[in-house]
């Protein structure tokens, strides 16, 4: 397979679960899409199955997860099924959802990574949609920075710096490419501490949370078995990648960033796609 063509799933394929924040029980279809139709969610469970498309656009929340918005069609916590989607380089797809929010899963990306594989991807007749960044951009907020220069493929270097005592520093660098993707990224689980929980709750949030589909921290010792001792920056990785392929292209170059959220993410997304346009 070129890796110039756009790409589409082979066949439709399902997977039943709860949302992470909502807890709220969601069917979810990917299917194949025509090529320019970009990545897409249906709301199945409303009338008139509106949809809205995964840009930038239409996002209209970051806290704690990506939210998409578009008339009737509302969507959260789409991070992940958009970094698998993006780590397997498929750049046209619906996904069909009867609920707001996707399936946790497993906390990672390494669910919808397996239906991708389970459906097959397949080259449509058209060139992919890629754009390699002119110049560097920069987003910091108090010790928080993201940045993205020019670099001749798509790399990133993340530093997560935690003060609880098991976590500390942790650096994770990566070329992305999908062996990369799916060797080194897609199996690390979001992460959760459970002073945090408490305030998650009360904000209606974290409902399908549990140690099973999340890495739950309390003050000083981890209540899940950890895939591997830096689970943590894994995981940021992940998110970085769903968050910028909001920009609606294949991205070209180096992504440094030191304690970036999905806030600061999207707000490097927006310059990103203002370059492009």
């Amino acid at each position: 397979m070129s890796d110039m063509m756009q790409t589409t799933l082979c066949k439709s394929v399902s997977y039943d679960g709860i949302g992470l924040h909502a807890g709220l029980p969601v069917h979810m279809i990917l299917h194949p899409a025509a090529a320019n139709t970009g990545i897409q969610f249906v709301r199945a469970d409303l009338a008139g199955t509106p949809a809205v498309p995964a840009l930038l656009p239409y996002v209209t929340n970051t806290m704690r997860a990506t939210t998409l918005e578009k008339g009737e069609a509302k969507v959260f916590t789409v991070e992940h099924v958009l970094s698998a989607l993006q780590g397997l380089c498929v750049d046209n797809c619906i996904v069909e959802m009867n609920s707001p929010e996707p399936p946790v899963a497993d906390g990672s990306s390494a669910v919808f990574v397996d239906m991708i594989k389970e459906a097959g991807i397949r080259e449509l007749d058209a060139v992919r949609n890629v754009h390699a960044v002119q110049e560097q951009h920069l987003i910091q907020e108090d010790d928080k920075f993201i940045a993205i220069l020019p670099y001749d493929g798509f790399r990133i270097t993340f530093t997560s710096i935690n003060p609880h005592p098991l976590l500390g520093v942790q650096f994770f660098d990566a070329v992305v490419t999908e062996a990369s993707y799916v060797k080194e990224i897609a199996f690390a689980r979001t992460i959760a501490f459970t002073e945090e929980l408490e305030m998650m709750r009360k904000l209606g949030l974290g409902k399908g949370g549990s140690v099973e589909n999340a890495v739950v921290y309390d003050r000083e010792t981890c209540l899940s078995q950890l895939r591997i001792d830096d689970e943590l920056v894994r995981h940021k990785v992940l998110d970085i990648i769903g968050d910028l392929s909001l920009t609606g292209k294949q991205l070209k170059g180096h992504v440094i960033a030191v304690k970036s959220s999905h806030k600061l993410n999207n707000l490097l997304a927006r310059q990103i796609y203002e370059e492009m346009n």
